[in-house]
């Protein structure tokens, strides 16, 4: 199975000069954790909802003047539309990341969280064992 067959296409981003405050509205209106910052439609980074706790909300920050750019992990792993959806399982458990942005000619054309994969009869195991992986103690590039 392809990627491009389970991910969700209509993705709200964030541009890295926006607002936390803005970031962390949106997560909120479109009932997500995690959105891609964007520059143009090429994506440059992800900002989480830890991100926001952590970051910003846990060091007394004001979100209202705070810019994605200072708590977003840049440069994230990314998926193609293309790619088997046993690929895009392993990528997330190596990387311990529950979602993963999808890129096609470097513009942001979906989105595949963990989620995702899990309701999928044929991938219930790449799922659990992705998940297993996450879970485990370490290091996240970003959840």
């Amino acid at each position: 199975m392809k990627v491009k067959e389970i991910m969700s296409k209509n993705i709200a981003s964030v541009k890295s000069d926006d607002t936390v405050e803005k970031a962390a509205q949106m997560m909120k209106q479109y009932d997500v954790g995690s959105i891609p910052v964007c520059r143009e439609n090429s994506v440059v980074g992800i900002v989480t909802d830890r991100d926001i706790t952590l970051r910003s909300a846990a060091e007394g920050c004001d979100t209202k003047q705070q810019k994605v750019s200072e708590i977003m992990s840049a440069n994230p792993v990314v998926g193609d539309p293309e790619m088997d959806v046993d690929d895009a399982a392993r990528i997330m458990s190596e990387k311990q990341i529950r979602r993963l942005p999808i890129v096609q000619n470097n513009s942001l054309v979906g989105y595949v969280a963990l989620g995702d994969i899990s309701v999928e009869p044929a991938l219930k195991e790449d799922a659990a064992e992705a998940l297993s992986d996450i879970s485990q103690p370490g290091h996240n590039q970003f959840s």
